[in-house]
């Protein structure tokens, strides 16, 4: 059988010995073999240090999404190929849908983010400016800038697609190249997915490295501008973590690890309600999608004591009705595990539990399958099990297959105490219509979990479920979950990066992070808005004004908008307001006012006024009180795929002491080139 092709150091490598067998999870056939013998992971860790990250942090941020986006609609046109290998793994076409498909959603959220909330800019500016003294000469501002050594991934075998491309996706949009180390029992589907990815020529060399085999002494030679991300037990998480080079050069060390997570349903949910059949149906949907073979699949299923019977039924007749068998056949439900050594792994752990509990439905030792061997093939039944919550091994053994407990609680803080005993979970659930109940029980669990779903009657049609990880959102957990987190929007980009506050000047920050900061110098002549992106630079100004505001204008304003709030209107009630002492003008006034003093109303560049941000009033403006405003180009930002760009201006509108009435950002879409 083929042997597996690692791709290090700018090339495919082939090893020198005959590699370990693989096999197909439903019919034992070998599929490939696997060995990263005669790799250098030394010098595969400098290549990408030395090439692949030098290449990625020549792109923008928004540069480097617009690959992200590319890679996933090429990969998309190599889905069903995907699909057929990723069967032989166990995985049902659901399975494989969840897998190859949520991996390239990954790409498509990153690509999205990444234009949307990074800059086009090669730097990240993170909060405020800092001002670190009185007159403003010295000023302070945190940046990101990406890490110059490899992110190291190491993932499980239970998602070998989207494993991999969910770590993979937040490090590229850092502009940290990576190095993927799948699992060895579904390697054979990661490496086409590598094989794609590099032959398609859409990164940049040297951006992502593969290797199928065992790690060797690769992380005897992480630095500390390295990243080491795992997936997979928490006894391997933390042999890992205890590498002498790992500790040594306190290198940022990301882990998911195992997770009993848990479900819960609220005592109002009786049977004949939606909220019981949402969670019935949850449950078994966790125990069957991927053969239970999922990181955040619901392991301990809490329901009040009044109600475990009807919920046992209730789920055991669900899963009845599901067909156990090869995955390639029709009508097969759930397949196989993916090895027969994970497979008696499953069943050593279901001993253990068993010593606290008994079984509902199923049977460890025995299943009828379809169109398969039962024996030949990874399969086992879907077992449902019923024990006391107060012993220890519900909370302490996973078994990571299609295998749940159900467990009575009979107040709201108990459960809360059962959902904690777990040490720490990635995910968990709430099933409830009860507000309150909902409220008590997330503010109980949530520090020992990283996410919650509250499924309910009204958002169940959209909700993506109890085990579905979001790139939006955060994924880890504390504790025995492994303490880490990965993906989690932009946090999953900026924990690549290195945080670095920046003193100095106010020009100096300006010309770091290439946005003016007030203080700056600011550069008038040109009216800014007669040019175009390509003539415009940061800090091109114009002072507008004075107007003088009367009476007359804030009457019309009221009468105009039907704004008649007291303080604009009513001279006596204005008059008691501790805050005006009198009639004010309307803050919107205010700011109209600002943009017909700033506006150049002619054709030209400026295509669009799309919004204000970061407003804030800050001086009653009163009758007779003169307003200036000045503008300054603050930020620019080109749009790659667009013939213009984005423009931030620092407003900042003054009365005749030079006070600030009003400061906020202009937010204006401006042409590329004059037209």
């Amino acid at each position: 059988m083929a042997l597996l092709r690692s791709y290090v150091s700018g090339g495919w490598h082939t090893a020198a010995d005959e590699g370990a067998p693989l096999h197909d999870a439903a019919t034992g056939e070998e599929v490939a073999r696997i060995s990263s013998k005669g790799i250098d992971f030394a010098a595969a860790l400098a290549y990408g240090r030395r090439v692949g990250g030098p290449a990625l942090r020549e792109l923008t941020f928004h540069q480097r999404a617009a690959l992200l986006k590319a890679l996933a609609s090429h990969l998309r046109e190599h889905r069903d190929e995907l699909y057929a290998l990723s069967a032989r793994t166990g995985a049902t076409l659901g399975d494989s849908k969840f897998d190859i498909d949520g991996g390239i959603g990954v790409l498509f959220s990153y690509g999205s983010k990444g234009k949307r909330e990074l800059p086009n800019d090669t730097v990240y500016v993170e909060g405020n400016v800092e001002p670190l003294s009185r007159g403003g000469t010295f000023v302070a501002q945190h940046i990101a800038t990406p890490l110059r050594g490899v992110a190291v991934q190491i993932n499980a075998f239970n998602f070998p697609v989207w494993g991999p491309l969910e770590k993979f996706a937040p490090a590229f949009l850092a502009g940290v190249p990576s190095l993927v180390k799948p699992a060895s029992q579904t390697a054979y589907l990661t490496a086409r997915l590598a094989e794609l990815i590099i032959e398609s020529g859409i990164l940049p060399e040297g951006s992502l490295q593969f290797v199928a085999g065992s790690v060797g002494d690769l992380l005897d030679h992480v630095t500390a501008q390295d990243l080491v991300s795992f997936t997979g037990s928490a006894s391997t998480a933390q042999k890992l973590r205890a590498h002498p080079a790992v500790i040594r050069n306190a290198v940022r060390f990301n882990a998911e690890a195992d997770s009993l997570n848990c479900s819960i349903l609220g005592p109002d949910a009786v049977r004949g309600t939606t909220e019981f059949d949402l969670f019935v149906k949850q449950l078994v949907t966790e125990m069957t999608v991927k053969a239970g073979q999922k990181c955040t699949a619901i392991r301990r299923a809490f329901v009040p004591a009044s109600l475990l019977d009807d919920v046992a039924q209730a789920a055991s007749e669900r899963l009845a009705k599901v067909t156990v068998g090869n995955p390639a056949s029709e009508g097969v439900r759930m397949g196989a595990l993916a090895s027969l050594e994970q497979r008696e792994e499953v069943r050593r752990s279901l001993k253990a539990l068993l010593d606290a509990g008994s079984v509902v439905f199923g049977d460890p030792e025995r299943v009828e399958v379809v169109d398969a061997d039962a024996e030949r093939g990874a399969f086992i039944s879907p077992v449902l099990l019923k024990a006391d919550p107060e012993r220890s091994e519900p909370h302490e053994v996973e078994a990571f297959g299609p295998v749940s407990t159900l467990m009575p609680y009979t107040s709201t803080e108990q459960v809360v105490d059962f959902a904690a005993r777990g040490g720490g979970s990635l995910a968990g659930s709430v099933v409830s219509a009860d507000k309150e109940f909902v409220r008590d029980v997330v503010l109980g669990a949530a520090p020992f979990h990283g996410r919650l779903l509250v499924l309910d009657a009204e958002d169940a049609k959209e909700s993506t479920g109890h085990g579905s990880p979001m790139p939006q959102l955060v994924h880890g957990g504390p504790g025995r979950a492994g303490g880490g987190e990965e993906m989690g929007g932009i946090r999953g980009v900026l924990h690549h990066m290195q945080r670095t506050a920046v003193q100095g000047s106010p020009a100096v920050l300006s010309a770091v992070t290439g946005r003016w900061v007030a203080g700056a110098p600011r550069t008038e002549g040109v009216h800014p808005f007669r040019k175009s992106l390509a003539e415009l630079r940061i800090g091109d100004s114009v002072v507008a004004g004075p107007r003088v505001v009367s009476q007359e204008d804030v009457d019309h304003f009221a009468e105009f908008t039907g704004d008649t709030f007291y303080a604009h209107t009513d001279p006596e009630a204005a008059a008691a307001n501790p805050l005006f002492g009198g009639i004010v003008a309307h803050g919107y006034l205010v700011v109209s006012f600002a943009a017909g003093l700033f506006v150049s109303p002619e054709p030209g560049p400026v295509l669009a006024n799309y919004g204000l941000e970061n407003l804030r009033f800050l001086t009653p403006v009163k009758v007779g009180d003169s307003l200036t405003v000045t503008l300054t180009a603050k930020q620019i930002t080109p749009r790659i795929d667009q013939d213009y760009g984005e423009v931030r201006w620092d407003a900042d509108v003054t009365n005749a002491e030079g006070e600030s009435v009003a400061k906020y950002d202009v937010l204006t879409l401006v042409s590329k080139e004059q037209p």
